[in-house]
């Protein structure tokens, strides 16, 4: 870089003297023009000297720098040189290294191969021996089956009954056998459980009066609104039924306008729904603005208000049961209860018998009277939001118990009241009975006659189709059956085998309320005659 920085000064020189003179010579006179050509080619000469000087030192420097740079250059290829050999000294090392793992590896797989040969060659000898002695044991095994089959032959021979025939007879005399015992061992054990301690003797207790299912709907789905007049019909249709659509768009109800004089008929499945439905169209017909801006004003107001009114109800409630600590939350879940019903019976008044008999029934049994209470009334939560939920109220109470901090007895109670869940508390079992006790009073829930007919028909035709039966009677309103058995065919073992036998059949054919007793007579007669 340097010699060539030398040679473009060198040039340069000479390019600015030539320039020099050939401008003197334009501008100076003859005489001063050949004075300055002189000067100009002395400057000339002096340049070229200057540049073959700096051309010299240029040439000398780089014959330097190239000596210094190959002298450098080698001394770095010797370093990489020298390292290049100590890489592949190390990497000689790390093969041999590798090499001998390997022939030591080498050598342990050959000791293991030696090791699964004779492996193999001893299973070898094993199979044959295991083969050759079951070869032995199938050959007695034919021996043994033909000495069987002789006996077998000679046997019914003797008996003159085949090997089905006497199976046959052995199970039946088995069968009747141990039914008997069966029964009388059941007979003892529930002697003995009578006697039990008395925590196992409160728990049968709660059991026995436990839990029944009904299949008769009743709840109701719509509700009447009295009108001043027919002509109020025409106001609430509207022109062209804009009013009537409009309302049932922002109810979320059916309006019925049919012949019934001066009636509305409000349906919806939904309680809640059809209540605030029902309370706007009053309002609108004492304000007698049926407008659809009016209609939604008012309907706005009657839900707020009507929320309010819900949280107040399960205030009142929780307030008249003397429950602490409720959380403020569950008070709307509680109002709406008393606008829902379940076979007839409403829920509200329902759930309020239960907290009730929950808290006497704990009493007697020397538990928390005020937890079971809180249970009982708890127990039907889920209904008050399972028109607008999906799922059974059990799921849905059990959900609302758990979100606003409800004891683990209480959960466990809504969980199991209805057999979805284990009881774990005995609580849970009292709740479950107050349930019962609540829904089966006379009156609770409504059952139409045809039903009731129905079910005691089958209930005696069950009890019928037992062989030595002679016949059945159902008694208070189904809850107790009377079986007649002919003494002659039926024994005292086997009238208690036989009233097993149709409570499980009842219990897997039938749905009913509350429990069914179940009574086998077998009337016994001594009879002489005097001569």
């Amino acid at each position: 870089m340097e010699v060539l920085i030398y040679v473009l000064v060198a040039l340069g020189g000479l390019i600015l003297g030539g320039a020099i003179a050939a401008v003197l010579c334009i501008i100076l006179p003859k005489k001063k023009r050949e004075a300055a050509s002189q000067k100009a080619e002395k400057i000339i000469q002096d340049a070229n000297d200057k540049s073959k000087k700096i051309v010299d030192e240029a040439e000398s420097k780089a014959e330097k720098l190239i000596a210094n740079a190959k002298a450098e250059s080698k001394q770095e290829i010797e370093a990489l040189k020298k390292e290049a050999e100590k890489d592949i000294n190390e990497r000689k090392g790390e093969i041999a290294e590798k090499e001998r793992k390997l022939d030591n590896r080498e050598g342990a797989l050959d000791k293991r191969e030696d090791a699964i040969i004779t492996r193999e060659e001893q299973i070898d000898k094993k199979r044959n021996e295991y083969e050759e002695r079951l070869q032995a044991l199938d050959l007695k095994d034919k021996e043994v089956q033909t000495k069987l089959d002789n006996i077998l032959v000679e046997l019914q021979r003797i008996a003159n009954m085949s090997i089905d025939q006497a199976r046959e007879e052995l199970m039946a005399k088995v069968e009747e056998k141990e039914s008997k015992k069966i029964a009388l061992f059941k007979e003892q054990m529930e002697e003995e459980a009578q006697s039990q301690a008395e925590d196992r003797a409160k728990t049968l207790m709660c059991v026995a009066m436990e839990k029944y299912a009904q299949d008769v709907t009743c709840e109701h789905s719509s509700s009447s609104v009295a009108l001043p007049s027919d002509d109020m019909k025409g106001r609430i249709i509207g022109r062209e039924g804009r009013n009537i659509k409009n309302m049932e768009q922002l109810f979320g109800v059916s309006l019925i306008i049919d012949d019934t004089p001066e009636t509305i008929t409000v349906s919806c499945f939904d309680p809640i729904r059809r209540e605030k439905a029902k309370l706007t169209l009053e309002a609108l017909i004492r304000d007698g603005r049926i407008q659809s801006a009016r209609i939604e004003d008012l309907y706005s107001k009657i839900s707020t208000e009507f929320d309010d009114t819900l949280k107040r109800i399960g205030e009142q409630t929780v307030f008249k049961l003397g429950l602490p600590r409720i959380s403020s939350g569950l008070f709307p879940y509680i109002g709406r209860l008393k606008y829902r019903t379940s076979y007839g019976q409403n829920v509200l008044d329902h759930s309020i018998q239960v907290a009730y008999l929950s808290s006497v029934i704990a009493s007697e049994l020397g538990l928390d009277s005020v937890l079971a209470k809180r249970a009982g009334l708890l127990h039907d939560i889920g209904k008050s939001i399972d028109a607008e939920q999906e799922g059974s109220h059990v799921q849905l109470g059990s959900m609302l118990a758990k979100k606003f901090n409800e004891p683990d007895t209480v959960i466990n109670a809504i969980e199991s009241h209805h057999g979805d869940a284990a009881k774990r508390y005995l609580i849970s079992e009292i709740v479950t009975a107050a349930d019962t006790l609540s829904a089966a009073r006379p009156g609770a829930r409504s059952e139409t006659l045809e039903t009731y007919i129905k079910r005691l028909e089958q209930l005696e035709t069950i009890c019928k189709s037992f062989d030595g039966v002679q016949n059945s009677y159902a008694l208070q309103s189904g809850r107790d059956v009377r079986v007649m058995v002919v003494p002659e065919k039926i024994s005292d073992e086997d009238a208690k085998v036989m009233a097993v036998q149709i409570r499980e059949k009842i219990e897997s054919e039938m749905q009913y309320p509350g429990q069914i007793k179940v009574s086998v007579i077998r009337e016994t007669r001594a009879v002489e005659i005097a001569k």
